[in-house]
């Protein structure tokens, strides 16, 4: 047994999915609550952050995406891990899910004994980013008028209240807390996305490119270092991107 039980939803518009996975979870020390209807999970989890979803993506009241993209974007639910187990196997189906926030893509069919360790292993990685990030950077990193601030996911710029999805928030976080050093793509994949998830190279400069468009003036600060990768350096008189 978990000496402090996670809590992880469950959400699938099949019960005996939904029952059977939940089952199995228990099983192993988990708190697991089963869910059919993706609005319901979506409001439960704002109310009590749950350490893991597991997230179908074909439903009939919500599409899975759609609710990725909602916890994205809400500041209670921005950094909750998301797992997606669906039936749609496609490449592009993976890419699309992983690029809007999700921390692993599973399909189905999948045992429920090879489900629970890829739930113990993005549960062990998200911790050990979580240890990691305490170590490298406080809670609030201030560049100038730039303030990036780790508990909501928020970054203000001049004033200016932005808000990241998570990704796009970690990558920044990381590169801003390493100033200077230079990561490749793969040193990038390998930490904000992990390296037991498939993602393609071009994921990084998408990321990149969206923050870039965020960060106003700022934008130069986050520097191509071309064939390798990225690196973040402060420059006090920053221009307006163009």
């Amino acid at each position: 047994m978990l000496s402090q039980r996670k809590t992880i939803f469950v959400v699938d518009d099949e019960p005996d999915i939904v029952e059977l996975i939940t089952y199995n979870l228990e099983r192993e020390g988990y708190k697991a609550l089963g869910f059919t209807q993706g609005g319901a999970a979506l409001e439960k989890a704002a109310q009590l952050q749950p350490d893991l979803i597991i997230l179908d993506v074909m439903m009939p009241d919500a599409d899975g995406f759609e609710l990725c993209k909602k916890l994205r974007s809400t500041p209670e639910t921005a950094s909750i891990p998301v797992m997606f187990l669906t039936a749609r196997t496609g490449e592009i189906d993976q890419i699309v899910g992983l690029e809007l926030g999700g921390d692993d893509y599973v399909t189905k069919p999948i045992s429920p004994r090879v489900l629970i360790a890829r739930v113990k292993s993005l549960l062990r990685r998200v911790s050990e980013q979580a240890r990691t990030e305490r170590i490298v950077a406080p809670e609030v990193l201030k560049i100038g008028t730039l303030e990036i601030h780790r508990q909501n996911y928020t970054v203000w710029v001049d004033g200016v209240e932005m808000f990241f999805p998570k990704k796009e928030f970690e990558l920044l976080a990381f590169l801003a807390a390493n100033p200077d050093k230079v990561f490749t793509r793969d040193q990038l994949l390998n930490r904000i996305w992990g390296e037991t998830v498939y993602v393609v190279d071009r994921t990084v400069d998408v990321h990149i490119s969206k923050i870039r468009d965020k960060l106003g003036r700022y934008a130069s600060c986050i520097e191509t270092v071309k064939g390798v990768g990225y690196r973040f350096r402060w420059k006090s008189d920053a221009p307006v991107a163009a």
